[in-house]
């Protein structure tokens, strides 16, 4: 009897141990490569002007567009045909901005992706042709060039007394639809040093992962400069092939570690809470007045024969509802599952715990920095 209440006491003991450690918060870790960026090795922005062409009747109205029209000129007088003092009436080409990233390490002859939007009153730019269009960088100079059919996510189509859009119409991609005609040099392998920028700056984690590339190389390597950066000194084993050195510790596992935060979006009542969010003792209460007024007009008449004459007599009712909540007490230093399970008893939406963590926010109670978008 003794040896079965003893075995009994200890699968409890093991059942509490193994709920306790399953409940214990797992703290997950991410790599390097996905917490920081390489310094330097980034995409540039271009951008171009150009025609459409092969559209079906839906390209600019040139008389309208005046740009548009100039550019039509300009380009058949290089091509050989002149048409200054002529009336043109096509309907079939329009005018657009085209843009793209030229990748990091993007060398000569390789090809990128292109977005092309249209600039002028166009209806749609499905079925469209781009011509030959310079895509140029912050500098002003020709990194590429951009040429090809469109393919549009949307579509427009009308009749005589209805239409339907769908998606943006006048917004195409082509895809490989640009060539790259000028690298942007950056020796990488010939950098002395090389700094990591991390995406969320944070003193903690800027540490941790030096920490983490001295660990793994066994030397004193790299060093946090500040929350946003790790610099790292190149090996003498690793002079001249730094991407094998940035191979290796791209790798590494690091914890990372941001600061308690609150994400509000007013326009659409979305709402982020990080998970380090802590709220000291408050008593909440949320309550709504609804005020309603309903109009019903009568009509008075006068008695057959007599001088009196019809008239409307108004009716206003105005009632006053007020639905209220009791208060919730929140208690001290519960954890973010703690916290929104609280404001979720209250029976409230986004819009109304918008406005409680504000107060909340107000009080002091809470631990955390709230972003309103």
């Amino acid at each position: 009897m003794f040896r079965t209440f003893q075995a009994a006491c200890m699968a409890i003991a093991l059942l509490t141990a193994s709920i306790s450690a399953s409940g214990a918060p797992a703290h997950a870790t991410s790599r390097i490569k996905d917490l920081a960026n390489i310094e330097g090795v980034r995409q540039n922005q271009l951008i171009g002007y150009g025609l459409v062409v092969g559209l079906n009747g839906t390209g600019d109205t040139l008389n309208n567009i005046p740009f548009t029209k100039q550019s039509l000129q300009a380009m058949l007088e290089r091509m050989g045909v002149n048409i200054r003092g002529s009336t043109i009436r096509t309907g079939n080409v329009a005018a657009v901005m085209v843009t793209g990233n030229l990748p990091a390490f993007g060398t000569q002859g390789t090809r990128m992706d292109v977005t092309v939007s249209a600039l002028g009153d166009s209806k749609s730019l499905q079925g469209g042709t781009l011509l030959v269009t310079p895509l140029l960088g912050a500098d002003g100079n020709v990194y590429a060039v951009a040429q090809g059919s469109l393919a549009i996510g949307g579509f427009s189509a009308e009749g005589a007394a209805a239409s339907v859009t769908k998606g943006v119409p006048t917004v195409g991609r082509i895809a490989n639809g640009a060539i790259i005609e000028r690298e942007i040099e950056f020796a990488l392998n010939r950098l002395p040093n090389v700094r990591l920028a991390l995406r969320n700056g944070d003193f903690t984690t800027a540490k941790r992962i030096a920490a983490a590339v001295n660990d793994y190389l066994g030397t004193k390597t790299a060093e946090p400069v500040d929350p946003s950066t790790v610099q790292l000194s190149i090996p003498a084993e690793f002079k001249g092939n730094v991407v094998a050195l940035l191979t290796e510790i791209e790798q590494l596992q690091v914890e990372p570690d941001l600061g308690a935060k609150i994400i509000i979006d007013e326009r659409s009542g979305i709402i982020v809470m990080g998970r380090d969010v802590r709220v000291a003792t408050v008593a909440v209460a949320q309550g709504n007045l609804t005020v309603s007024i309903s109009e019903s007009p009568q009509v008075s008449q006068p008695a057959p024969f007599s001088r009196g004459r019809t008239v409307v007599t108004p009716n206003t009712r105005v009632g006053v509802q007020e639905d209220g909540k009791k208060l919730a007490v929140v208690k001290d230093g519960v954890s973010l599952q703690q916290l929104v399970d609280g404001l979720n008893g209250l029976g409230i939406g986004p819009r109304d715990l918008i406005g409680i963590l504000q107060a909340i926010k107000a009080s002091g109670a809470i631990q955390a920095d709230i972003e309103v978008m």
